[in-house]
């Protein structure tokens, strides 16, 4: 990976990552700086997700199979950024994760907190076109 995700300065190490997977962090909240321009994304991304599986021959419950996402080599959903990446490379970005989460719950809080905060919506600063989110208190004991 030549252009690894960087946490308080310093790239991503895999030990510390499974480390972090131990100890129940499912995903983060990031910010994707485009270096020519310094415009931003904030988004959140799951270290892996839950595929539903059709049932067995003769059973009758679905299977669940957990597979990683895309993480290493993603750079958000934002389609004008995908389009830069295309277009200039990984090498005119930098990947940095805000926050490491325990649930969804604290995953969708948490970036929504940034982009709100940030006002992604209101600034020519960031590449973010929309916040979506629905959120419930539940899962956010850790924040309080």
């Amino acid at each position: 990976m030549d252009y690894p995700w960087h946490h308080d300065g310093k790239p991503l190490e895999e030990a510390y990552r499974q480390e972090l997977i131990e100890e129940g962090v499912i995903g983060f909240v990031y910010c994707i700086t485009e270096i020519p321009t310094n415009k931003k994304y904030i988004g959140k991304k799951l270290w892996v997700s839950k595929r539903k599986l059709p049932p067995l021959k003769g059973q009758k419950r679905k299977r669940t199979k957990i597979v990683e996402t895309d993480w290493r080599t993603y750079y958000g959903s934002s389609d004008l950024v995908n389009q830069l990446l295309k277009e200039n490379g990984e090498r005119h970005f930098h990947r940095d994760i805000l926050h490491f989460c325990y649930n969804k719950s604290e995953l969708s809080y948490l970036e929504a907190k940034e982009q709100f905060d940030r006002n992604v919506l209101l600034s020519d600063e960031y590449y973010n076109g929309i916040i979506n989110c629905r959120i419930g208190s539940r899962g956010l004991e850790r924040l309080k």
